[in-house]
């Protein structure tokens, strides 16, 4: 699997891109190791220059770097935490699918996690300047990835799909501050 290919599919015909990935094997390890290890990357370099190199504006006008240790390690826990969270948010997704009259299938859970985290790791560019970090909300259309995914991956009652999204999309947020908090609280670096 090419990641840019996958990526640029998802973002652009995310509705043909979904077909594709039914088809696929969805073992996690796989996944995981070829999509979520390159795109996690984005917002964790993104986030370690931006801290680290070009500093944050202080409320004083003036600019705070983070020391290249915190930002360094805060860049990986970051990382390590994106890669966890959507492991998380899959297996959320599997033992809630039943509720809205979805099927369980840890694969295709996954697969849905995965792929509709794609603009949220994109967005990730904006960490490079304080100035553009509210573009981070761009992420959201991660959302929309995932309403459309939803159907075909785990088949909910047509009439669910759109609570089930809401309670994905949720639980995805609280995962991203969960991690973006404890990133900035521990090391004080911006978290996605």
């Amino acid at each position: 699997m090419n990641a840019a290919r996958r990526a640029k599919a998802i973002l652009f015909d995310p509705a043909a891109a979904w077909m594709d990935i039914k088809e696929e094997s969805g073992d996690p390890a796989f996944v995981l190791s070829q999509y979520v290890a390159w795109l996690a990357l984005v917002p964790a370099v993104f986030g370690f220059i931006g801290a680290s190199v070009i500093g944050e504006v202080t409320s004083g006008g003036g600019i705070a770097h983070a020391s290249i240790f915190n930002g360094l390690f805060g860049a990986i826990f970051g990382y390590v935490m994106t890669c966890g969270s959507v492991l998380v948010l899959g297996l959320v997704i599997d033992l809630v699918a039943p509720l809205f009259g979805g099927r369980r299938d840890f694969d295709s859970a996954f697969k849905l996690s995965v792929y509709s985290f794609t603009p949220v790791w994109l967005v990730g560019i904006f960490l490079l300047l304080p100035g553009l970090r509210f573009l981070t909300l761009a992420g959201f259309y991660g959302a929309y990835i995932l309403w459309l995914g939803l159907p075909r991956l785990l088949q909910p009652r047509p009439r669910r799909t759109l609570d089930f999204t809401a309670l994905i999309v949720i639980a995805a947020f609280a995962l991203v501050y969960l991690t973006a908090t404890a990133q900035r609280l521990v090391f004080g670096t911006p978290g996605l």
